[in-house]
């Protein structure tokens, strides 16, 4: 009985301590320390309902709000989605992907609608592919920052990958985490556009 009560304990202490774990890792939150892959991949849609909208309808409200600080404006076709992100046809109902045309910027949108059964593997596929993006130390330092910034979102079965932020050239003299903030509050930001938009 003694041995039933301890084991009991421990779990109890176990699923205490994973609960504080999770409750600091906050989503959307400004905090450097929050940035990156523990924010990536999180289900921001909180048992929200969404419908399902055209692509255009998105993007034309992300560039109402951003203006000429949106510039992915090369967009991907499906094979390149494929070979960039490694989502398949199969994987989605529609996608909006973009990049920017000159190869020394690196924002970057990309929405994926996917199908009922391959939302998972559609946010893993984000997922890697942010990852290394993250891991990849040859990069312009102006671009540095804003990759760090990155977030993969999910808002029911619409999978994000948003890596903004426009010019940081004036917010890069005061540092890499300022950088990463400004993009942070960029990426944040669209994210709660296509909310509103997919609401």
């Amino acid at each position: 009985m003694k041995k039933l009560i301890a084991l009991l304990s421990v779990s109890v202490l176990a699923l205490g301590i994973m609960g504080c774990g999770a409750d600091q890792s906050g989503v959307g939150g400004s905090d450097v320390e929050e940035s990156g892959v523990e924010e990536s991949g999180v289900d921001e849609s909180g048992g929200e309902e969404y419908r399902t909208v055209e692509m255009s309808a998105i993007k034309d409200a992300i560039v109402e709000e951003l203006g000429d600080d949106y510039w992915p404006n090369m967009p991907l076709d499906s094979d390149m989605l494929e070979g960039f992100i490694g989502v398949t046809s199969d994987m989605y109902e529609d996608f909006l992907a973009e990049i920017p045309m000159i190869s020394t910027n690196v924002d970057t949108l990309i929405v994926v609608r996917a199908k009922e059964d391959q939302v998972d593997a559609v946010e893993k596929a984000m997922n890697d592919y942010r990852d290394a993006k993250v891991s990849d130390t040859m990069q312009y330092p102006q671009n540095l920052g804003k990759i760090q910034a990155s977030k993969v979102a999910r808002l029911g079965n619409y999978v994000i990958f948003v890596q903004l932020g426009a010019d940081v050239m004036d917010v890069l003299d005061q540092g890499d985490e300022a950088v990463i903030l400004h993009c942070q509050k960029v990426n944040d930001k669209v994210i709660d556009i296509i909310r509103t938009t997919i609401q």
